[in-house]
């Protein structure tokens, strides 16, 4: 066994680059060369906070899920890769036995293995290592001329790509999307390419938004300025076809409720807590109110999406950190002022 550079939350605020002992790949594993990993908000959550809500960091775990390197080794049995592939991994390794595994619905699965959570004990280790091994299922390969730097989108694209599954046809539809975080913005690009005929985005701040009128949104409102924004799409009963809130907040989903036509449809995207819902405001529009978890055969679309060209996120992309700077790089990563989306050199 070599050891390898691996980024290791301990606490709240207590984050190491420490080595960790690599393992050669078992039958049916690929070992992979990490080289970029993504920070996500669930990471900056370990890292500000030590875990979100009833989940929290009870030993030292590898951080990171969204991540793309090089083949670097094969188990027995492996076919389809070869050493030097670049390939994204998948951060989701359901058990495909249990009852929502065999019903199409993996997301949930009941014994799921996700790269850094803390959800179980002992916490399943994340992606932000420079020696990955995992089921070769999870490595899902590359073109190879294309950037790691865009292949590492492809887990947060594949969660707005699974969102707009629940959201049903956006061909033609009035999208408003509330949260102008790296996710709202992805739910943006997706819903250009579904060939939604006007996207709306509020955010709290203008840098964002900015941003998104680059990406393509129609028209963009700040709702810290403008707490009334909104207000004229609540006419004749509302507007929006399609809702993609993103910014985890009560008050959002309650101003989507306000501006969507009745018939629409709101996916809650966003995960902030117990928040109040108007249901009168819900019943009487007959408004579809879904949850989206995850993703599962997203991935390899987002992949492809990627290779392809089909949907281009790079200019989500603030700054690439090396793995020696982790705590710079989660710093900037929380601070929105200055960062959209933040990735590691590993």
């Amino acid at each position: 066994m070599l050891p390898a550079k691996a980024i290791i939350i301990h606490a709240a605020r207590d984050l190491r680059v420490e080595e960790r002992d690599s393992t050669p790949p078992g039958p049916g594993e690929v070992a992979v060369r990490i080289r970029q990993g993504g920070i996500c908000g669930s990471d900056l959550h370990y890292y500000l906070h030590g875990g979100f809500g009833v989940v929290r960091v009870r030993q030292p775990m590898v951080l990171g899920h969204e991540i793309a390197g090089e083949v670097s080794a094969l188990g027995d049995g492996v076919a389809g890769l070869a050493i030097g592939d670049k390939v994204a991994v998948n951060p989701s390794l359901p058990c495909g036995a249990c009852r929502y595994c065999l019903a199409g619905q993996a997301q949930h699965c009941l014994d799921m293995r996700f790269y850094g959570s803390a959800m179980r004990m002992p916490h399943v280790d994340g992606g932000f290592r420079q020696h990955l091994v995992c089921d070769a299922t999870q490595a899902v390969k590359l073109p190879a001329d294309m950037p790691l730097q865009r292949a590492a989108f492809a887990e947060p694209l594949a969660v707005c790509l699974h969102a707009a599954r629940q959201a049903g046809p956006l061909l033609g539809a009035r999208v408003l999307i509330t949260g102008a975080g790296p996710i709202g913005m992805l739910c943006l690009l997706v819903a250009r390419h579904a060939g939604a005929r006007q996207v709306v985005m509020t955010d709290l701040a203008p840098k964002p938004l900015a941003l998104a009128r680059e990406l393509g949104a129609d028209a963009t409102h700040d709702l810290r300025a403008e707490p009334e924004a909104l207000a004229p799409y609540g006419a004749d009963k509302g507007t929006f076809d399609v809702v993609f809130e993103c910014a985890g907040s009560g008050l959002a989903l309650a101003g989507a409720i306000a501006a969507a036509r009745p018939g629409a449809t709101i996916v809650q995207v966003g995960i902030g807590g117990d928040a109040s819902v108007p249901l009168n405001t819900l019943v009487a529009k007959e408004i579809t109110l879904r949850g989206t978890f995850r993703f599962h055969d997203e991935f390899a679309l987002a992949v492809d999406a990627l290779a392809r060209g089909a949907i281009d996120p790079m200019k989500l992309l603030t700054e690439v950190v090396p793995m020696e700077d982790a705590v710079a790089a989660f710093d900037l990563a929380a601070d929105r002022s200055r960062a959209m989306k933040v990735q590691l050199a590993l």
